[in-house]
């Protein structure tokens, strides 16, 4: 298995996993048979970070809609090298810094992490495209 497929996998499952922390807190404030039914207008809010958390899984999963073509693409046609495997592993290092700082609402580093990623896009697509 390739690195930038084995960092892919694991980014696929950390990111599925990110709805935990924000139900955990739904069900500790809501209880139980209120936090998996349907949302009601009397709700008790989530935490703020909470709420955060929330916003950073979404942004996750709009990343890996990224990411996930470009690190395929690399492994498909056969152009990946230590750098593109250095490159998803950093990718996965910074999602989950992105979103642990996102949920502990540290704004400075969370634009940090985010960019960290975005760079590691732009070097997957880059070298899909042989400009790299």
């Amino acid at each position: 298995m390739s690195q930038e497929i084995f960092w892919l996998s694991a980014t696929a499952l950390m990111t599925a996993l990110f709805w935990a922390p924000y139900v955990l807190n739904r069900m500790a404030t809501r209880g139980l048979v209120r936090a998996i039914g349907n949302p009601a207008p009397d709700d008790v809010p989530h935490a703020d970070w909470a709420e955060r958390s929330i916003k950073a899984h979404k942004n996750g999963v709009e990343n890996f809609a990224i990411f996930a073509p470009l690190a395929l693409a690399v492994a498909a046609l056969g152009v990946g090298d230590a750098l593109t495997g250095t490159a998803c592993m950093i990718y996965f290092f910074a999602r989950l810094a992105h979103f642990v700082i996102y949920t502990a609402g540290i704004p400075g580093l969370r634009t940090l992490t985010f960019a960290v990623g975005f760079l590691v896009q732009v070097t997957l697509a880059l070298r899909v495209m042989g400009l790299m």
